[in-house]
């Protein structure tokens, strides 16, 4: 079943420009289902793989011969799991410069592109990344009614302006649902349609373990590879909070610049991001200790053995803020955080472009006082708008531009 993307309205637009597309993202994120549906949409197109071994090594041993087979009488060239092909790049570059082709190709991670391609292909290509199904796509697989509600919504929204948005009571219960059952369980295609918890927790643990097996072995050979598991358990309790290095160090073994090393390479893996501080006064402000996110909450969840319902939870607050930074990074939005050194902290500083920056401060249940005690950051902010997510709202507060619920953003 195939479950329509965002990202695919996007790469129709850029089959006509010369360069090629990479697809990235994590594994069974859907980067197959997408490529093989566009690929059915076009004529005299050929689509590959390079898990199948003969076509990788006539790619690798015989180029011409390669190219006499499948690029000839086409105009379209698919390869998904392009990262299997160790000259990948080199090659690509002689049929991107010899045949009048468009080509596309998929790969599980930066890492595996960078490696094998990018350094050849400059000027060449354009990178698109898909991430598992934000909010909007999840709703589609599993509400298309209720998808309907939700972009009618999603679009009064307009960060240039203050608008307040009323939702009735049921509509707001049946979203929050929906959302609730996105933040536990993430948005991997597979999770996403299965019904049954169980079923969807064993999904995600093969997902887990399919990541040690390939990216873990493939791209660094580790042998240890507990420390690495340490690290990511780790990091998933420490979720919208600051990186402690030392704790990590403890529950790891690595020194710390093995840390960073491990923490980049999960960041080009699609399992974590690390987001920065934004300031402007080094005396006042946190300017060098990062948060760290993962960038689907079900995978988080899974690894740090708990799907208790929201209401439930002593982490309510960092998961919903592990939301909303996956919302926003799979959005393409920059983000930041600002913290001062008296720990006031804003959960996120978002930069729109067009000279246009907003923070966005997550709340579960909004109260007068929260209002009040941003005001700290407005009186040194004063040109960024500040707005508000939350899941319950206090009756009292009447003004409500700038606060919407957390599954609008």
């Amino acid at each position: 079943m195939y479950i329509q993307r965002n990202l695919e309205a996007i790469i129709i637009k850029y089959l006509k420009a010369p360069e090629i597309i990479a697809i990235v993202g994590p594994r069974q994120a859907g980067k197959t289902t997408l490529i093989q549906h566009l690929f059915k949409k076009l004529d005299k197109a050929i689509s590959l793989s390079f898990d199948d071994l003969d076509v990788l090594t006539l790619f690798e041993k015989d180029i011409n011969a390669f190219i006499s087979t499948y690029i000839k009488g086409n105009k379209y060239l698919f390869i998904d799991e392009f990262q299997q092909a160790r000259n990948g790049g080199k090659i690509l570059k002689y049929i991107h410069d010899s045949q009048k082709i468009k080509i596309i190709i998929s790969g599980s991670s930066v890492a595996d592109l960078t490696i094998r391609a990018l350094k050849y292909l400059v000027g060449r290509i354009l990178i698109f990344e898909l991430y598992t199904f934000d909010f909007a796509e999840f709703l589609r697989a599993k509400d298309a009614n209720y998808l309907k509600v939700y972009q009618e919504y999603k679009n009064k929204i307009n960060f240039w302006q203050d608008k307040k948005i009323d939702i009735s009571a049921i509509i707001h219960k049946k979203l929050l649902n929906h959302y609730q059952e996105y933040l536990l369980f993430g948005g991997y295609p597979r999770v996403v349609i299965e019904e049954d918890k169980e079923s969807k927790k064993r999904i995600l643990k093969n997902i887990y373990n399919t990541f040690f097996l390939r990216e873990v072995k493939d791209i660094l050979g580790l042998i240890d590879d507990y420390k690495l598991n340490n690290l990511i358990k780790g990091l998933s309790l420490q979720i919208a909070n600051l990186i402690e290095y030392n704790e990590l160090s403890r529950l790891s073994g690595y020194s710390y610049l093995s840390l960073k090393k491990y923490l980049n390479f999960l960041e080009k893996t699609y399992i974590c991001r690390l987001v920065r501080p934004f300031y402007k006064n080094k005396r006042t402000e946190v300017v060098k200790n990062p948060k760290i996110f993962f960038l689907d909450t079900g995978l988080r969840n899974i690894i740090a053995d708990d799907f208790r319902s929201l209401d439930a939870r002593t982490d309510k607050g960092m998961l919903l803020e592990n939301g909303l930074a996956s919302q926003f990074i799979k959005q393409d939005k920059k983000i930041n955080f600002w913290r001062d050194k008296k720990k006031n902290e804003i959960d996120f500083i978002m930069d729109l472009g067009n000279n246009k920056i907003i923070a966005v401060e997550s709340k579960s249940y909004l109260k007068n006082n929260h209002l009040v005690v941003a005001e700290k950051f407005q009186k040194k902010y004063s040109n960024i708008d500040l707005y508000f997510s939350y899941t319950d709202i206090d009756s009292k507060i009447k003004d409500r531009k700038r606060i919407y619920p957390v599954y609008l953003y």
